[in-house]
């Protein structure tokens, strides 16, 4: 009897040994045929916001090149908040992101985090706008001061020599409104033209600078042109000059080609624009990330450096091209930037 027990007790530790073998082999081969799963490029990507159009462009476009070169992309919106934007890197870095892709709100105020990512050995690039005094592995963007540089021009082309101008700029915390505002001073002060007044708008709110427009109409009035920081101030600053009918009769210029301001420049409400074929920054920051992320060092003929401040880090900068209504067409529909019935929705009869 004790003899049959011993053999049913001895059959049992048999299969319990068996399943926990068949269980610990199964999970083994599951591991073993996904290898890509735990090497796949992880990529964090902190935006200062989406109140500017084109963000949402360049996130749509970097994620998808990311994908077709095999990483992942964890997005992260700050809202315009320093702070957030903060605790973004740091959740990234507690990830073990192996490239954070950061569109700074302030261009002064990372460089700690910065370092504590480049200690976790992450690789840091700073998406179009620089980030002060922190050691990024590349920046790029577009030629930031030849934007101010070709909306500067666009107003001379217009007859403004000798005429008086308002700047209307966007957050002073972001390094490329200096770098705009530098290339447009220089060519203001070339044509004898005369800078009435300036202000910065926080955050890129663009309701503050339909509220200079309200508040200063004595200043507004003596001005032949108004310089917007982009598109969105452009199209409040363009609102408030029609509700004081003075749309039209002040020249006006803005950077990004958003929708809206290539019909104000089919309607005649604004001067110009630029556009910065967000594609071609967004593909080419994926295609870095990736690089960075394999251990490669930034090389090619587009890449400088550039100082930052306390370093000399890698720089990528893409040309800017100035649109105005004799080439809207061929640059923004041509492109495909924008479609021809979407540009031309408020005057149709000037569809081409």
């Amino acid at each position: 009897m004790m003899r049959d027990v011993k053999r049913r007790i001895a059959f049992f530790l048999c299969m319990i040994l068996l399943l926990t073998s068949s269980c610990t082999a199964v999970d083994s081969s599951k591991s073993e045929n996904n290898p890509e799963k735990e090497d796949k490029i992880q990529i964090g990507m902190s935006f200062d916001s989406f109140v500017i159009e084109r963000w949402q462009r360049d996130r749509d476009i970097f994620v998808s090149m990311a994908k077709e070169l095999g990483a992942e992309v964890n997005v992260q919106n700050a809202n315009g908040d320093i702070e957030e934007q903060k605790k973004q890197i740091d959740y990234f870095i507690k990830k073990e992101m192996d490239v954070i892709v950061i569109i700074c709100i302030d261009s002064e105020g990372l460089k700690e985090h910065v370092q504590k990512a480049k200690e976790a050995g992450i690789k840091i690039i700073a998406y179009d706008r620089l980030i002060n005094n922190a050691d990024v592995d590349l920046y790029i963007s577009f030629d930031n001061e030849k934007v101010g540089t070709m909306m500067a021009q666009a107003l001379v082309d217009e007859g403004i020599g000798g005429g008086s101008v308002l700047m209307l700029g966007g957050s002073a915390a972001d390094n490329n409104v200096s770098l705009v505002e530098h290339g447009f001073r220089e060519v203001m002060e070339e044509n004898n033209v005369q800078i009435l007044d300036s202000m910065h708008a926080d955050g890129w709110k663009a309701e503050l600078a339909a509220s200079y427009v309200y508040d200063h109409m004595d200043v507004v009035a003596q001005a032949d042109a108004i310089m917007c920081g982009n598109d969105d101030l452009a199209s409040k600053v363009v609102h408030a000059l029609s509700e004081k009918r003075m749309a039209g009769n002040i020249l006006v210029v803005g950077q990004d080609a958003d929708l809206e301001a290539c019909q104000r420049i089919v309607e005649g409400t604004q001067v110009m624009t630029v556009y910065k074929p967000v594609e071609k920054l967004a593909q080419r920051a994926a295609e870095c990330a990736v690089q960075l992320a394999r251990g490669e060092e930034m090389k090619g003929a587009d890449v400088s450096m550039l100082p930052n401040g306390s370093f000399e880090v890698p720089y990528i900068g893409l040309e800017p091209i100035s649109v105005n209504e004799d080439n809207i067409n061929e640059v923004i529909i041509g492109s495909g930037f924008h479609l021809k019935e979407d540009v031309y929705l408020n005057v149709p009869g000037k569809m081409p």
